[in-house]
């Protein structure tokens, strides 16, 4: 009875340790890229975006992208070269 207890019990340790490393594979194979293929580019008011994330070049992607998230829920990537792109996040870096 007890050697078919370790059995189960290691049995559930290999299964979760493995659930485990794939979940943290998945994550970083999902960061390791650019996170925006688009970029909106029709200006509009500063009131309509929740929250602003601006990810900066580096191993993963060779240019900077800015991901906003709307009052709706939406996530829209903006180009960080638009003029007013910049005054967004200028606005944004003042609240």
């Amino acid at each position: 009875m007890t050697s078919k207890l370790a059995v189960a019990l290691l049995a559930a340790f290999l299964l979760s340790a493995a659930v485990c490393e794939a979940a943290v594979l998945s994550r970083i194979s999902t960061e390791l890229r650019c996170q925006c293929i688009n970029t909106h580019s029709t200006p509009f008011h500063p009131k309509y975006i929740k929250e602003l994330r601006v990810i900066e070049s580096g191993p993963h992607c060779d240019h900077s992208e800015i991901i906003v998230k709307l009052v709706s829920g939406v996530e829209v990537c903006l180009d960080p070269k638009e003029k007013w792109v910049q005054k967004v996040v200028q606005i944004f870096l003042k609240r």
